[in-house]
């Protein structure tokens, strides 16, 4: 089992990941709000909020195999204890299995104490100990994981849930999805994408090392860059100038893929928080117009705001919901990008909960997702181009949706492109991308061209 290094202590930050973790298990929320809010509260420095945001992730990558571990250790049905108790043990076993510089005696008697000051029962406490020493006392002779369903092995040792595994398997295949899993258990690097309006990669890199970062360009991505040691991106001088923001390099290849021209009319019905927007104007040399649009009227400030701080006055913000059609738009976009509301599966790494969504929820999505497709075709201009992307990998949201669009529009064709690095040509016009192969989001992007029904 890797052990992954991290520096600093501290009990505050241990408090703030179990209070995160208990409360986004009893109310559903997404982790990063959560945490973010107890960090403050707490008034963390940064050395005790990453560990805090450390411990809190690595218990969400793991959470399957802490909890079959545990199990074994446990006389108490895991699902039958305290809430907070169970999260104490987790962050304890995360600790024991996977970090360096916390002496085991430390993880253990503060998961103890955690116990003993936010739970209920009196003898939790001494449950927690007497668990965690005996895990500590068995680290080199773990109990095996069962191999005999590859999925249901798969799912605990990565800690994804069966359902999906089954469904990626079929994909990829075992040592595919292997990898895939593995990978949504790792870092995801910070990009940035420079905003060549205003300066070259060059210069962002200089005026964010000044500042102590450090850069690297991207290896294979045009004015891009990976940060590392920049601390809180949005109180740099160069980000508030509005020199680069930061998107994930599998949207930027998206507006690659589409080959957006200066002059043109651009519209983005699933905008929020304008990524792809702002990657199109800088395309653009903010030259043409972007129409940038989100269901939810906060999200409509958002965009607003990023534009103006990137210095793009070619995009307009809007509140319009994408499966509403609007008349005065027929026939008028040289480009519609549909970023359609999908499953994520494709972003685990950066947001691990997604992971633990129950399935059926999502399988009402592809419609959705034909029929915001359907409603954004009517907005193209003859030639134009359709341009159809998901943060998730499931065919049924990606090529099975595009199947179905073209059977119902034979006014439309997937046209090829190429792209740098691994990706690199895709005559088939559509494409997806994987974190163990491209180091990118899970992402889908198909190219669609409108020729006119008898072409």
């Amino acid at each position: 089992m890797e052990r992954k290094e991290i520096g600093g202590l501290g009990m505050d930050a241990r408090e703030a990941a179990l209070l995160t973790l208990n409360a986004c298990e009893r109310q559903g929320g997404w982790s990063d709000n959560v945490l973010k809010k107890q960090i403050a509260s707490a008034g963390l420095d940064s050395r005790d909020a990453a560990l805090a945001t450390q411990l809190c992730f690595g218990v969400l990558q793991n959470k399957l195999l802490l909890d079959f571990y545990l199990g074994k250790f446990s006389n108490i049905p895991l699902k039958r204890m305290e809430g907070k108790v169970l999260q104490a043990l987790r962050l304890g076993a995360y600790q024991l299995l996977f970090l360096t510089r916390i002496p085991a005696s430390a993880a253990v008697d503060r998961s103890v104490a955690m116990t003993r000051s936010n739970c209920k029962n009196p003898r939790a406490p001494g449950m927690v100990n007497a668990i965690l020493r005996s895990f500590q006392r068995n680290l080199d002779q773990l109990p095996t994981i069962p191999m005999e369903d590859p999925a249901e092995y798969l799912s605990i040792l990565y800690s994804h849930p069966v359902w999906l595994v089954r469904q990626l398997l079929e994909v990829l295949g075992s040592e595919g999805t292997a990898e895939f899993l593995k990978a949504n258990n790792g870092p995801a690097p910070m990009t940035a994408m420079v905003n060549t309006t205003k300066a070259t990669p060059e210069q962002v890199t200089a005026a964010l090392e000044e500042e102590g970062g450090q850069v690297e360009s991207h290896p294979w991505l045009p004015s891009c860059l990976q940060l590392s040691k920049s601390g809180s991106i949005e109180t740099l001088q160069p980000f508030q100038d509005g020199l680069f923001y930061i998107q994930d390099p599998a949207s930027r290849l998206d507006i690659l893929a589409s080959g957006i021209q200066p002059e043109m009319q651009v519209l983005d019905v699933c905008a929020a928080p304008g990524g792809k927007s702002f990657a199109a104007a800088i395309q653009m040399e903010n030259r043409g117009e972007v129409i940038s649009c989100d269901i939810h009227p906060h999200k409509k400030t958002l965009i607003q705001k990023g534009a103006q701080r990137l210095g793009l006055d070619c995009i307009t913000a809007m509140t319009a919901d994408g499966k509403v059609r609007r008349p005065e738009w027929e026939g008028r976009f040289d480009a519609v990008l549909v970023d359609a509301p999908c499953s994520g599966l494709g972003v685990i790494r950066k947001k691990p909960d997604i992971r633990y969504k129950e399935p059926e929820p999502l399988e009402g999505l592809p419609q959705i997702q034909l029929e915001i497709l359907e409603n954004a075709a009517g907005y193209v201009k003859e030639n134009g181009l359709l341009m159809y992307s998901t943060c998730t990998v499931l065919p049924r949201e990606n090529e099975d949706v595009v199947r179905r669009f073209l059977e119902q529009h034979p006014d439309f064709r997937t046209e090829g492109f190429t792209l740098p690095g691994p990706v690199g040509e895709v005559p088939q016009g559509m494409v997806t991308l994987w974190p163990q192969v491209h180091g990118t989001d899970g992402f889908f992007i198909c190219k669609l061209r409108k020729v006119g029904e008898h072409s």
